[in-house]
């Protein structure tokens, strides 16, 4: 390294220049041929999964040369919470309440580093106080690149499923996930180790991915003001544990059924035709400008759930950023089978899906409305959960605040009987609210 690392604090983080690459194009005020041919909001680079580092919240190290790059961020959520729980499942003679799992919480809690060596290789390592057991090990990444197409990630990070947990964690339009994603199915056996959920989320691994241009951007003079026309797509393809972000051991074996290694087989291309897509679902320092994303993914689980069950999932993703608009629409498949040693030949099917709509009423004012559906008991039983919620965030950017208040009821449609009404929303809130803080620095 040529000079030592130059310390730059109280500055905004929009006056470092950033080269394009993997994490996008960064923009800056002192880059003003750029600033003027694209005419929108700059683009934040969100790849660490907590926070958007490329704008004004706190400070960064860096080189002369941009080489070298180090970041220190700090995440943290404090949450109200209150569920109101049918009486379905509920024994009174144990004085248990339909109000349960209500209060105060701090689900993150995070500290973490981020940011580039040798001008190729990044890297991401948080940890998150509020958890537990391998839990607290939010992510710890290296990602080498050859060239924006050829990238190769090695750690612990996001698996390539679902637009919901891929959108940085601070930049959600909801501060929960959907049911759909987060809720286990129901299984028609007694087997504790098999209830398996549609989303994937963190995992130990290794990926390839990249993203390649399809098409250069048009002459800036034949493109409306404030918009990109640039064709990209972008892919990802790995192994990981199966395990999930709970797990960080190697506990894994082989198949006995398939005679492959068991682990997680997957896999998530998209297409992007205004220019790369912020994993955002709001920012106030991206209100002007568009970006669109179509995805599919998907993947096989062997020997998931304590080796008992094979799980495969198929997802199919849309999220568009218009001005102040947000669209984003989600659907997925996941089929289960059991393994040999089980002796069971049932095979299971279950989906669900979730749109999800939010607008900047004011700079600081974005509100939100999702309707998620969850088909939990499985295609050979009727009925499905149906879960609208309606959200409003507040932004006090001069102190990088965010105040979040949600609420979401659960109702049940078309189940055959009143037992299988009763059973399928067991475990989850009929009536959700929470008022959340979130601070990022």
């Amino acid at each position: 390294m040529k000079k030592t690392i130059l310390t730059s604090l109280c500055f905004c983080l929009s006056a470092f220049s950033f080269a394009e690459g993997e994490k996008g194009i960064q923009y800056n005020k002192l880059n003003t041929e750029v600033w003027q041919l694209e005419h929108e909001s700059p683009a934040i680079d969100m790849e660490n999964g907590v926070t958007g580092i490329a704008d004004d919240r706190g400070f960064t190290l860096q080189s002369k040369d941009g080489k070298f790059i180090f970041k220190p961020y700090l995440f943290l959520q404090t949450r109200g919470m209150f569920n109101y729980y049918d009486d379905e499942g509920l024994d009174k003679a144990y004085n248990q309440d339909n109000v349960a799992n209500s209060g105060f919480a701090i689900p993150y809690a995070i500290i973490g580093f981020t940011g580039t060596t040798f001008g190729r290789l990044d890297y991401n390592i948080s940890v998150n106080a509020a958890g537990s057991g391998g839990n607290v090990l939010q992510q710890a990444w290296v990602d080498y690149r050859i060239s924006d197409a050829a990238r190769f990630r090695v750690g612990k990070f996001k698996t390539p499923f679902s637009h919901a947990y891929l959108t940085t964690l601070g930049e959600t339009l909801f501060p929960i996930l959907p049911t759909s994603l987060i809720s286990s199915v129901i299984m028609p056996y007694s087997l504790n180790a098999v209830n398996p959920s549609v989303g994937t989320g963190f995992d130990l691994g290794v990926s390839y991915h990249g993203v390649a241009r399809l098409s250069r951007a048009r002459n800036v003079k034949e493109t409306a003001p404030g918009f990109r026309n640039e064709w990209l797509m972008g892919y990802e393809v790995g192994l990981w544990n199966g395990t999930g972000s709970g797990v960080n051991n190697a506990t894994k074996t082989l198949s006995d059924d398939w005679h492959i290694p068991a682990l997680l087989y997957a896999g998530r291309i998209s297409f992007m035709p205004w220019g790369r897509m912020p994993k955002t679902q709001g920012n106030t320092h991206m209100l002007r400008g568009r970006h669109m994303e179509f995805a599919v993914s998907g993947g096989v689980n062997v020997e998931s759930e304590s080796e008992s069950t094979n799980d495969s999932r198929l997802g199919l993703e849309f999220a568009m950023l218009y001005n102040r608009w947000y669209v984003g629409f989600e659907a997925y498949w996941m089929h289960v089978s059991f393994t040999e040693r089980q002796k069971i030949s049932e095979k299971y099917n279950f989906y669900g899906g979730y749109a999800q709509l939010g607008y900047f009423f004011l700079p600081c004012l974005q509100g939100g409305v999702r309707w998620d559906m969850f088909d939990r008991n499985g295609t050979d039983r009727d009925g499905f959960l149906n879960s609208p919620g309606v959200v409003l965030n507040y932004y006090i950017n001069k102190c990088n605040l965010k105040l979040t208040g949600m609420y979401q009821y659960t109702g049940r449609r078309g189940h055959a009987t009143q037992l299988d009404r009763d059973n399928d929303d067991l475990g989850i809130a009929t009536h959700m609210a929470t008022l959340q803080l979130q601070y990022s620095f």
